[in-house]
């Protein structure tokens, strides 16, 4: 039986071969990488790894191929302690991978390909799963998933959360009329709503979202509720990687929300656990675990 306290993430789950370069060349040449390393990637991976870490209950609802980067993705899904019993592995799909090349202060770049016979339908997933949960969370690389996901989120009464990025501005309206949070990306939300971030986040709130949220970076989190403008400065830390920052942003947030904290601390969670992520090379070598975060926060002053 699932706990009660369950978190629901659905999205992508990928496969990530990671290159340190020394710097990014001026223009296209052949590069060296001083190392390589290949982990589990996907927005809603990374923010489920990001909440087990923390100590939460999580599920990943999510497709893979049953090709050798779809087995490695579930095994390292497992190892971490997240529930994969709903990630099914498509016959003769193509799983999600990605090339990331990282140079030394941390800045990337990615080079993804999203898979192919990824099937679309959402019909397979038992949605009864959402009566265990207290709160779930999607991305935007499943649209008719998250969809389904949050129709029946929001006929339970469960809290739903949005990991608004690029790629599916269509799609948004939508899954904004289901959301109760929705936090962006900077540049998530600059490809939907071309405004200044704060009357950007006014217009979000008007389509459905009573929580309307952007990362920016090391410029902090700025979010729009009902008792208006808030901004949650980033910790300032000497960024080593910031590859599954907004991920683990997001995953820490989400668990804050779970654990029944208001929005301020939510946002200091996710800043904190996106922090501590970024002093370690990988996009979840670094995720914190509760007492690491909690000492993070305490030497703050939080």
């Amino acid at each position: 039986m699932a706990s009660p306290t369950m978190i629901i993430c659905l999205g992508h789950a990928a496969l990530d071969r990671i290159y340190r370069i020394a710097g990014f060349p001026p223009s296209p040449q052949k590069v060296l990488a001083n190392s390589t390393e290949e982990v589990g990637g996907g927005m809603a991976a990374n923010a489920a790894v990001a909440i087990a870490r923390l100590g939460g209950h999580v599920a990943l609802c999510s497709r893979i191929g049953d090709d050798l980067a779809g087995q490695a993705i579930r095994a390292e899904l497992q190892e971490e302690g997240v529930d994969v019993s709903l990630l099914r592995a498509f016959t003769g799909a193509r799983s999600s991978t990605s090339a990331v090349i990282v140079d030394p202060a941390g800045e990337r770049l990615l080079v993804n390909d999203r898979g192919a016979e990824l099937d679309d339908d959402p019909s397979w997933l038992d949605l009864t799963i959402v009566q265990r949960a207290s709160l779930v969370m999607a991305d935007v690389r499943w649209p008719d998933g998250a969809i389904a996901l949050f129709r029946a989120a929001r006929q339970t009464g469960v809290t739903t959360v949005l990991d608004g990025d690029i790629g599916a501005a269509s799609r948004l309206p939508a899954l904004l009329a289901l959301s109760d949070y929705a936090v962006f990306s900077a540049p998530g939300l600059a490809e939907f709503v071309a405004d200044e971030p704060a009357a950007a986040l006014a217009t979000i709130r008007r389509m459905g979202p009573g929580h309307a949220g952007v990362t920016q970076g090391a410029a902090g989190y700025l979010w729009l509720d009902d008792t208006g403008l808030h901004t949650q400065a980033a910790f300032p830390v000497t960024a080593v990687d910031t590859s599954g920052a907004g991920d683990a942003f997001h995953g820490g947030f989400a668990w804050a929300l779970a654990q029944g904290m208001d929005a301020a601390a939510c946002a200091r969670v996710g800043q904190a656990t996106a922090a501590l992520k970024c002093l370690t090379p990988g996009n979840r070598r670094g995720l914190p675990d509760h007492a690491a975060l909690m000492a993070f926060l305490g030497r703050a002053g939080r």
